[in-house]
């Protein structure tokens, strides 16, 4: 059984625990100094601590809090070079923790949709370190990259579920302006959002082959692409991974002044 501590119970901590007791296999230590925050995960962690010394002895170390006290986190944690350390804050490079533990450094960019195991997440390592990898898997799909390709990482599958919860509210309230009731149509928005996504991954189609398949000639969804073909939309939701990506950049150039 993989033996390694959560640090940190915020939103993205609680949902990597969640997802990791869903899929069992693993031996969870949940830290946090906030004890309302441990009782939250409680249910889902083989143990809560607020004690740094029982919080250092897994195998596996996953720091899970917000960029700007990172550097505070690892003051705390002296860590010993057979050790892994994960960290999963936007912004803070491999080189950053490095210089702060000797421990092996492993970072990765997950995202919320760990809590039900339907994560999107990017590694990047000197070497594939197994643990780490069936933790990945069990929280969901990831990918392997360069560390300078972290940043877009960041603003792809970690700032992207929130762009997709925006597309997905859009949906809606189309839906509502027609006089669907506002529960049918969430749920149908949602839906066909986690429908297609199933359909891109599982299928050897292209994307715009696939939007073809849906467009008959002159039916309902032909009309509606002109639409967005027209609006500017690629074009919005590219600035908006471009905003988030230069943001990612920026907070590393912050931390490397430290």
């Amino acid at each position: 059984m993989a033996d390694l501590t959560i640090v940190g119970c915020g939103n993205l901590g609680s949902a990597l625990i969640k997802g990791l007791a869903a899929a069992g296999g693993h031996d969870v230590t949940a830290y946090d100094v906030d004890e309302a925050a441990l009782e939250r995960v409680a249910p889902h962690a083989a143990r809560t601590t607020t004690d740094v010394e029982t919080a250092m002895a897994s195998d596996t170390v996953v720091v899970a809090v917000k960029p700007d006290i990172v550097g505070a986190v690892l003051s705390e944690f002296d860590l010993s070079a057979d050790q892994t350390l994960v960290t999963v804050a936007a912004g803070v490079s491999r080189d950053y923790v490095a210089a702060r533990t000797d421990a092996t450094v492993v970072r990765v960019m997950p995202n919320l949709a760990a809590e039900t195991q339907d994560m999107a997440a990017a590694v990047t390592w000197d070497e594939v370190d197994e643990d780490v990898r069936v933790m990945l898997a069990d929280l969901g799909s990831f990918v392997e990259i360069e560390e300078e390709l972290m940043d877009t990482a960041t603003a792809l599958n970690g700032s992207g579920p929130a762009f997709v919860f925006y597309t997905i509210q859009a949906m809606t309230e189309g839906a509502l302006a027609e006089g669907m009731d506002e529960t049918a149509a969430e749920t149908l928005a949602a839906q066909t959002v986690k429908g297609a996504a199933e359909t891109v991954l599982r299928s050897d189609r292209s994307v715009d082959d696939l939007i073809d398949a849906v467009c008959s000639p002159n039916g309902t969804t032909i009309e509606g692409m002109e639409v967005l073909w027209d609006s500017q939309f690629a074009d919005a939701m590219g600035a908006a991974l471009a905003a988030a990506t230069r943001r990612s950049r920026e907070m590393a150039a912050e931390r490397a002044d430290e």
